[in-house]
């Protein structure tokens, strides 16, 4: 209107019209921040040393105890052989006349006998025996191989056979090769004892010649000790099979 002085009212300063305000963080030096780095790798590699050592350990205590905490001689009713002798490089024949390599037996315990085909009394008590004692590792027993080894050209009697099909690993394998590898007490012969062989195929105890039952006690007590001493190694089967 003419005459007036008009003036727009002072506007009231909106949300956005306000100042901004900038807040400035110290960033850290370059050495500071690589000795965090430096520290945190440190950190992260003490804990996967720790976790890897704990998934390890029974592993490493059940070699420890086998190779290095070997059982004193007392303490064992069977004789540790010393040094040990690892299985011929021989081959033997099973009773259908496939050819088997003995090393190939390793990666299982081996519970052996020795005796000639015609396996008279004593040698049927042996292969009972052996039998028995491995049955008695209950849970641990398919770690643990039977074997007879035929030490001549004397065929099976087939009355014997059917025990045999009970698990028994039977094989003709040349006398005069075999007692190169083992051999018995002085005294006896071949046939008087029952000899085991580690997993890594190493003939390691020769057990004596059984009297009466507590024998066969002790022998299956030095069979556990065995089974205990490598259970962090050792399972059962043979690997591929």
């Amino acid at each position: 209107m003419s005459g007036s002085n008009s003036s727009s009212p002072a506007a009231k300063p909106g949300p956005f019209d306000q100042p901004l305000g900038l807040t400035v963080h110290t960033l850290p030096a370059p050495q500071e921040a690589a000795v965090a780095d430096e520290q945190r790798t440190r950190t992260g590699r003490w804990k996967m040393l720790v976790v890897m050592l704990v998934c390890a350990a029974p592993v490493l205590a059940s070699y420890f105890m086998y190779y290095v905490v070997r059982p004193e001689a007392r303490r064992n009713y069977g004789e540790l052989i010393e040094p040990q002798r690892p299985l011929p490089p021989i081959t033997g024949t099973d009773l259908d006349g496939k050819p088997v390599s003995l090393p190939a037996l390793q990666d299982q315990w081996l519970l052996v006998s020795v005796s000639g085909g015609a396996c008279a009394a004593a040698c049927e008590k042996q292969l009972y025996l052996q039998r028995q004692l491995r049955e008695s590792l209950g849970k641990d027993k398919d770690r643990v191989d039977w074997i007879w080894f035929i030490n001549d050209t004397v065929p099976v009697r087939e009355s014997l056979k059917p025990a045999l099909h009970q698990g028994a690993t039977v094989l003709r394998v040349d006398g005069a090769q075999l007692a190169q590898w083992l051999s018995p007490a002085p005294g006896h012969d071949l046939s008087d004892h029952l000899y085991v062989v580690d997993p890594l195929g190493h003939w390691m105890m020769r057990f004596p010649p059984v009297k009466d039952t507590g024998d066969a006690a002790r022998m299956r007590k030095d069979l556990e000790r065995l089974m205990r001493g490598s259970a962090g190694w050792d399972k059962a089967g043979r690997p591929g099979s």
